[in-house]
C-alpha cells in the first residue's frame, strides 16, 4: 500500500505540567492586568520564577489560549484579510430591555493538572447568564452550542455582541446567528477593553470569586463549580445597582432598573 493512502489517526498530545502552570500564571497576569502585551507578561512569568520562558513561547501560549491584550483606546493593529466582521452597534444604544442585547465571549480556566474553556452568554440589560459552554478545545462548535443552547430556552436576542476572535468571525459562527433572522450581529473593536464589557465583568467575578478561592483540582471539579457558581449568580446573588434583585428577578420580572 502506497504511503500517500494510508490513514493515520491523528494522536492527541496531552499538554505537559510544565504548559498548564505556565498558562495558569498567564491566566492570572492577564486578569490582574489585562493591557499587558507580551513582553510585559514575560516580565512578570520572570519575577514568578519562569525565567526559561521566552517571548515566542508566551506569545505562542497566549494565543492558544485566546488572550487579547486590551487597549484603552482604539487598537489600529491589522485584522486578518480572511475574517468577516461586524460593525459595533452598541454604542450609545439605550438598552433597556431583556433579550434586546446579549454578549458572547470565551475564557481560559486552568487547573493543575489541565485546562478547558468556558464560553459564556450574558444578558446586557439583567446580567443573566442565558447560557454556557465548557470545552478542552477552543473549536467553534462550542460557541455555536452555547447559542443554540440559550436560543433554545430564552428566545432570540435583537443583537448579539462579541470580540473579533477568529470563533466570531468564523463562517460557521456567522451562519449561525444569521439563521436566526432576527438577531442583528455587532462585534468589538479590535482590543478595546470596554466594548464588552458585561461579559468580561462576569468572567472577572467568577475567577476572583471561585475558580482562585477554590483552586479546582481536576476539568470535573471546574465544571462542577462552574455550574454552581452561574446559579447562584443569576439566583441568588443580588447586585447593588439592581437595589439588590437578582439578574432572574430582574430578567424574568422584566421590572425597569432604577435610575
Amino acid at each position: 500500500m502506497p504511503r500517500s493512502s494510508a490513514y493515520h489517526k491523528p494522536v492527541e498530545i496531552s499538554p505537559s505540567k510544565d504548559e498548564i502552570t505556565i498558562k495558569n500564571a498567564i491566566d492570572r497576569i492577564h486578569f490582574d492586568e489585562p493591557s499587558y502585551g507580551v513582553r510585559r507578561i514575560r516580565n512578570e512569568l520572570c519575577k514568578l520564577g519562569f525565567n526559561h520562558v521566552g517571548r515566542r513561547l508566551v506569545k505562542r501560549y497566549m494565543q492558544e489560549m485566546d488572550i487579547t491584550c486590551f487597549y484603552p483606546g482604539p487598537n489600529l493593529s491589522k485584522r486578518a484579510k480572511q475574517s468577516k466582521t461586524y460593525p459595533y452597534l452598541l454604542r450609545h444604544l439605550d438598552i433597556n430591555r431583556p433579550n434586546q442585547v446579549w454578549s458572547i465571549d470565551i475564557t481560559y480556566i486552568g487547573t493543575p493538572t489541565g485546562f478547558v474553556y468556558l464560553t459564556a452568554i450574558i444578558d446586557w440589560y439583567s446580567r443573566f447568564i442565558v447560557g454556557y459552554t465548557i470545552s478542552n478545545t477552543l473549536q467553534t462548535d462550542m460557541v455555536i452550542r452555547a447559542v443554540e443552547s440559550a436560543v433554545k430556552e430564552h428566545g432570540m436576542p435583537e443583537i448579539i455582541n462579541s470580540d473579533q476572535g477568529s470563533q466570531f468571525t468564523s463562517q460557521a459562527y456567522i451562519d449561525c446567528i444569521k439563521h436566526l433572522k432576527m438577531t442583528k450581529i455587532s462585534m468589538d473593536g479590535k482590543g478595546r477593553a470596554t466594548d464588552n464589557i458585561a461579559i468580561e465583568r462576569f468572567f472577572r467575578s467568577y475567577k476572583w470569586e471561585r475558580l482562585y478561592l477554590l483552586c479546582p483540582e481536576t476539568v470535573h471539579e471546574v465544571k462542577s463549580l462552574t455550574k454552581e457558581y452561574i446559579e447562584t449568580y443569576n439566583y441568588k446573588r443580588g447586585h447593588q445597582s439592581y437595589n439588590y434583585r437578582t439578574p432572574a428577578d430582574v430578567y424574568y420580572g422584566h421590572q425597569p432598573l432604577a435610575a
